[in-house]
């Protein structure tokens, strides 16, 4: 039986990292300098980065592979790392006319 590439431990999947607010810069930024410190460049941060969460919360989401959310998880600012929750509904062919 085939296995889903959805099960690849290596396989970058959305996650939301709740930082510390910035002192003195802006949110954008200082989510993507402390991705920058784990993905080795500003510009694999940006790539990354999909939201940056700046008013009920400081926080971004990316998407990280296993490894890189550990990496993270160790960087001083990092509070929590989780998956991300969002469900996404794909319609099936209807069967019925």
């Amino acid at each position: 039986m085939a296995q889903s590439t959805r099960c690849n431990s290596d396989s970058p999947a959305v996650q939301i990292v709740y930082v510390e607010k910035p002192r003195d810069e802006q949110p954008e930024a200082y989510h993507i300098r402390i991705l920058a410190s784990v993905l080795g460049s500003e510009e694999a941060a940006r790539e990354a980065l999909l939201y940056s969460y700046k008013n009920a919360a400081s926080a971004f989401s990316a998407r990280l592979t296993p490894y890189q959310v550990a990496q993270l998880a160790k960087q001083e600012g990092v509070l929590q790392v989780v998956p991300s929750r969002t469900l996404q509904l794909h319609s099936e062919p209807s069967h019925l006319h």
